[in-house]
């Protein structure tokens, strides 16, 4: 296919992308026997049968001689089937042209070449000490450590192009179809000493300077090390999403980021992001190489969907929004729900449809479900369309009151310390205040309520309460966000779980639908970088009817938008 018949995709890397991560780079048995280290053993004390092969690059051409009829047990059966052999290796390991004895093994001659790409190798290396690599920290549980998730997607895309194989029995399954630019976005991991441009795999200019865990990447692994992004991390995704969408150089773009998190920034994106092309998000339940590695069928299967066109309405807009595409299921990015950690572990939350398509193991893609709700270029909170600046409550010695909170900058990207603080309050039963009873959650909420007034910013709650109507079985709590919100939090009701009904809306609280809490959060957030704090009364307990009434039509706004988002 020639390069100008294929489509073109932008990959932006997201944060604890497991689909970016890799098994830890273990010492081989072939290098500790080689330097006399203790070799890995199995259950009963013997070394173990075969090394770990991990992909690596030749440094220089080497020739190999390959065994004809070892690629499967049956080929010999069939051997009338197959042309002659390269040659023979006989006895003494020379290789000749023709056959000198019956023993002689009939081979292929196959000259490896650095160019070539890849290839799986046993591991030889071992640690400054000399010791061998046990996993990512040279001590169990220290601090010194190598880094085993990929600063940006193209190791993982290449390894996927070079080692998997598809249905038909080839390779190169997304440089056939795609050609692909990597974005490093909120990376899983980083370079802690800089990198030269020159060296650069991503699309960027200049040198990257060295870069700090937790302020400029953020990876799960090792484990006691492990930092999540912060919400100011989600204006940086937010606005390099845009920029890739708003060119004319790419197709689509292919978003990938932790299982957990990827159906957030989905709905996110979903929510903010201006454009008519399709996003697909991608996740994983293994990392890469590992047994059951599910994430290079789904980041194939995305090349694929965004190369069909399927998403394309008359006017080719896209009309499926933002979606996630996991073990062979196209989800609608609002519905999308992750329910266990292994391949397949993702539902459609809800209860009223969500699985927009699927993939077959050939390719072949079909489109089963539309989504209503507005998305991407339709959505009423995109980022183009936001304001520059919103208000915000903030309490003061004078009482409740108003500030200016800029939402975007001069060239219309988002802020990061605009994103809003909005915290999601569990509820349940026999949790209510009594006489003599514990008061520790109304004391709690009490002393958020009081936190949020304080810092200025862009405030909200989340009740999960009961299902479908998202109410709390607490009259106290229910009387304190009435508070909240007459003193201008929004709050949004939602039912625990999953729920499949619709949470009933109040004259105060917003009704979330039949969201999940955490979707719930992602929609209060955006609502408020677009219409700002509520209203506040001046005084909260004792409001007037003019100030109640203003609350009503603000919280409405709001009702409106949950109503189609």
């Amino acid at each position: 296919m020639n390069q100008s018949n294929k489509t073109r995709i932008a990959h932006l890397a997201g944060p604890t992308a497991t689909i970016q991560n890799t098994p830890p780079l273990v010492t081989s048995n072939k290098a500790r026997a080689r330097h006399g280290l203790p070799l890995l053993k199995d259950v009963d004390d013997a070394p173990l049968k075969h090394d770990a092969l991990r992909a690596q690059r030749l440094a220089a051409p080497a020739k190999v001689y390959v065994e004809q009829f070892s690629a499967h047990p049956l080929e010999a059966d069939a051997a009338e089937l197959y042309g002659p052999p390269d040659g023979y290796i006989g006895a003494d390991g020379v290789f000749r042209k023709e056959r000198q004895s019956p023993s002689d093994k009939p081979v292929y001659e196959i000259e490896l070449k650095p160019e070539d790409g890849l290839y799986p190798l046993p591991y030889m290396a071992r640690q400054a000490d000399g010791s061998a690599w046990e996993e990512e920290c040279t001590t169990p549980g220290g601090t010194v450590h190598r880094q085993g998730f990929f600063p940006d997607g193209s190791r993982s895309f290449e390894e996927i192009d070079r080692l998997s194989i598809g249905v038909e029995g080839s390779a190169s399954l997304l440089s056939s179809i795609a050609s692909i630019d990597f974005y490093r976005g909120v990376p899983p991991s980083g370079f802690t000493k800089g990198l030269p441009a020159h060296l650069r795999r991503d699309k960027g200019e200049g040198d990257i300077p060295p870069e700090v865990r937790g302020t400029h990447y953020f990876g799960y692994k090792p484990y006691h090390l492990g930092v999540g992004p912060p919400r100011q991390a989600l204006a940086k995704a937010t606005n390099d999403m845009q920029t890739l969408v708003s060119s004319s150089d790419y197709d689509g773009v292919i978003w990938t980021q932790g299982s957990p998190q990827v159906e957030e920034s989905a709905y996110w994106f979903n929510l903010l992001i201006d454009t008519d092309h399709p996003i697909c998000c991608n996740a994983a339940q293994r990392p890469q190489g590992q047994i059951s590695a599910d994430g290079p069928a789904n980041i194939v299967d995305s090349a694929r969907y965004i190369r069909s066109r399927i998403w394309a309405d008359e006017q080719g807009r896209n009309r499926c929004g933002v979606v996630v595409i996991q073990e062979q299921q196209i989800f609608a990015a609002r519905e999308v729900t992750k329910a266990d950690a292994r391949p397949g572990g993702y539902v459609a939350a809800g209860g009223h449809g969500g699985i927009v398509g699927n993939i077959s193991h050939t390719g072949r893609i079909a489109l089963t479900y539309l989504p209503l709700f507005k998305h991407t270029y339709q959505s009423e909170l995109k980022i183009t369309t936001l304001p520059n600046s919103v208000k915000a409550v903030k309490k003061s010695e004078r009482g409740i009151g108003l500030v200016d909170v800029a939402v975007k900058d001069g060239n219309g990207k988002l802020l990061p310390d605009t994103i809003p603080v909005v915290t999601i309050s569990n509820d349940g039963s026999y949790t209510a205040m009594g006489v003599g009873h514990d008061t520790a959650p109304e004391i709690d909420l009490i002393a958020s309520i009081e936190h949020k007034l304080g810092l200025g910013l862009l405030t909200g709650f989340v009740v999960q309460g009961l299902v479908p109507y998202g109410r709390s079985p607490s009259h106290t709590r229910m009387k304190l966000m009435r508070k909240a919100v007459l003193s201008g939090i929004p709050v949004a009701m939602t039912g625990r779980g999953a729920p499949m009904g619709f949470a009933d809306p109040t004259d105060f609280h917003i009704a979330a639908t039949n969201l999940t809490a955490n979707k719930a959060r992602f929609l209060l957030m955006a609502c408020l970088l677009k219409f700002g704090s509520l209203p506040p009364a001046q005084d909260p307990d004792n409001p007037t009817k003019a100030e109640l009434d203003a609350t009503r039509k603000a919280v409405a706004a709001y009702q409106a938008v949950f109503d189609t988002h």
